[in-house]
């Protein structure tokens, strides 16, 4: 996927019950976040400061979805407990990871395992591309996306 390119339309099951439609969220910015695993240290963290800044990002027009291979069970769990206000997306077959090229080798315990590289994108209200970040650090990273999305014109 190419920055400055419409990103093409997926539907993949979401929390709430619901099917999150890319399409249905034209008019809207959106910010993607991918990330690794529920319930973890980093993702909590990056979850948990999406969520306390997520009023911020409602106010200038910008929804935020989170991303992750794990199931709806699981994603339900975790938007539960930390009270998560967006929806979090269930990819357990990869194809939106992979339409993003996030999946990627790591080492984990001496093996090669495929994984998600915690990545964010930020899709503008006509279905364009507009920013990426790759491999990023969890902490501080929603503030960083929140800076960005305050900095583009209305």
């Amino acid at each position: 996927m190419l920055l400055n390119q419409i990103v093409a339309d997926f539907a993949i099951p979401a929390t709430s019950g619901v099917i999150f439609k890319l399409s249905s969220t034209r008019g809207k910015r959106l910010v993607i976040y991918f990330y690794p695993k529920d319930d973890t240290p980093g993702c909590t963290t990056e979850s948990q400061q999406f969520r306390d800044l997520y009023a911020d990002f409602k106010k200038i027009n910008c929804e935020v979805v989170g991303v992750s291979r794990d199931d709806l069970k699981s994603h339900e769990a975790f938007k539960a407990k930390f009270t998560l206000p967006f929806a979090l997306l269930s990819d357990t077959e990869a194809a939106v990871c992979d339409q993003f090229g996030v999946i990627k080798l790591k080492n984990l315990y001496g093996k090669q395992i495929k994984g998600i590289e915690r990545s964010t994108f930020v899709i503008n209200c006509d279905g364009f591309l507009i920013k990426e970040w790759r491999g990023i650090k969890a902490d501080g990273h929603a503030q960083e996306v929140l800076q960005f999305m305050q900095s583009l014109p209305v």
